[in-house]
């Protein structure tokens, strides 16, 4: 078989791994987005480095965008396979792809505005516009294609070829894929070579997920990287400076804590964490917003799975029926109701998306409160370099350009790392050294990580005993 390494390599986003078959088989392996860059990155998604029509299908790790946000537009350029994944993946896709479809379509009417008053005689016949990648009549066309299955069930995708999803703690429906395909050795004997995709890997120990499981052993891996040279705070130490941080700005500084947060994954959690706190008494008796539509039903997804939660979770079910509910706590989805937030001057926070700070409610909600010296702004998982949520983090920087005005910094800017879904370097190498015999695996190659990261990450594989580690270029192919 052969592998091409088409996206998430050397950086974070756009995850896609071509695997093609002996027998001819074609099989990619997540559908990721290119994120973090605003419009320079349209490019990049619409350069896919294969055939949809050629593609035989697709095997999902997870619903993030970075790793599910193409597969609307490899469906409108004639994809017709199957897409494999976790029932909750599917649930979750159907969310967030329709998301991603009316941000695209609110980018590109922006850009296209923008290009109308920069070119005010354009040239005759001259395409200056861009249309979305897809829209959402094409998401509704790509749910059809979804085919799910559960945990730790071995089934068939070809006569040759075989998948089991392994929850990976990553994220609700996450799934290390380990695929089996039979096939020729370099002896010219056919066995079946085991190949294993971690996707994103989750948090040993996780508020909201269960620890990830162990998968079956492979031959050869492909392993994720974002946090390949970085250490987390534990979670206890995590609770404890987010209750500080909310004492300090809402209690001491009258002022309003905004949290730039992934709305799956990301805002379940920290949301659990401060029901947590509120149920213990130890909450500052403070307004608590969920400001985002997506988020909110996304929690709805999560609370249809409890069986996927952690341990810790289902406990607090006992005598707490809804673990991302509490009194001080409110929803909004009204957009009237977000932009009314912007002229509150009480204590309160404000959980929205982005994460990244790079669209959505929370962009403005900054834009709104940078200047308050009162606010904070809290930032809670991994940024792109590019994007806004990575800049307002920079030592030292007095003002930032956000809806194209310059605007002082005044509000704090804080980072707690401790609720990231990733696992840093030693719980990804505890998690990966318990599932495989590690001499038994042939090769290695490191994705999903800023170089820097990656790099690092692959000496600690080569410390653990891997063999040939190895960090992939884009558009690398390598026979297996």
């Amino acid at each position: 078989m052969k592998i091409q390494f088409l996206g998430a390599t050397r950086e974070v986003t756009g995850s896609k791994h071509l695997v093609t078959t002996d027998s001819g088989h074609t099989i990619l392996l997540d559908c990721g987005m290119y994120q973090g860059k605003g419009m320079e990155t349209e490019a990049a998604n619409r350069d896919l480095g294969f055939d949809p029509q050629k593609l035989d299908c697709v095997v999902l790790s997870h619903a993030h965008i970075d790793h599910s946000g193409l597969i609307p537009y490899i469906v409108k350029q004639g994809f017709k396979g199957d897409i494999f994944c976790t029932p909750a993946t599917r649930d979750l896709c159907a969310l967030m792809l329709t998301d991603t479809a009316f941000i695209q379509e609110q980018d590109v009417r922006t850009y296209n505005k923008k290009i109308d008053r920069q070119n005010p005689h354009k040239e005759k016949g001259r395409k200056y516009k861009i249309e979305p990648l897809y829209n959402q009549q094409d998401v509704n066309k790509a749910m059809r294609h979804f085919v799910t299955y559960g945990y730790d069930r071995r089934f068939r995708l070809f006569d040759d070829v075989l998948l089991t999803f392994t929850n990976s703690g990553h994220m609700l429906g996450g799934a290390v894929c380990s695929l089996e395909i039979y096939e020729e050795d370099e002896t010219g004997r056919k066995r079946w070579k085991r190949l294993a995709y971690t996707g994103d890997i989750g948090r040993l120990h996780s508020h909201i997920l269960p620890s990830p499981q162990l998968f079956p052993q492979c031959d050869y891996l492909i392993c994720e990287s974002t946090y390949g040279d970085r250490l987390h705070e534990e979670q206890e130490v995590t609770e404890e400076q987010l209750l500080g941080v909310v004492e300090d700005t809402c209690v001491y500084r009258k002022g309003q804590l905004l949290i730039p947060s992934f709305s799956v994954g990301r805002t379940q959690e920290i949301v659990y964490v401060l029901n947590r706190l509120y149920n213990d008494g130890r909450l500052p008796h403070i307004p608590v917003y969920v400001d985002s539509p997506m988020s909110t039903n996304a929690t709805q997804i999560f609370r249809m799975y409890p069986d996927e939660m952690s341990d810790e979770v289902r406990d607090t079910m006992q005598f707490d029926p809804d673990p991302f509910g509490f009194n001080t706590l409110r929803y909004i989805t009204d957009i009237r109701e977000s932009k009314a937030l912007n002229h509150k001057d009480e204590p309160c926070i404000i959980i929205s998306a982005s994460g990244m700070l790079e669209a959505g409610r929370i962009k403005h909600h900054v834009a709104n409160h940078i200047s308050d010296p009162r606010c904070t702004i809290l930032i809670v998982g991994y940024c792109e370099p590019t994007t806004l949520g990575a800049r307002i983090q920079e030592p030292g920087l007095k003002w930032i350009s956000i809806f194209g005005l310059d605007r002082r910094i005044k509000a704090q800017i804080t980072k707690i790392e401790g609720f990231s879904g990733h696992g840093d370097y030693r719980e990804m190498m505890d998690y990966l050294t318990r599932s495989l015999q590690v001499e038994s695996v042939r090769r290695t190659f490191v994705v999903h990580g800023d170089l820097s990261a990656a790099l690092a990450y692959k000496d600690h594989l080569a410390e653990a005993g891997f063999r040939e580690v190895s960090v992939p270029e884009k558009g690398e192919t390598v026979t297996l």
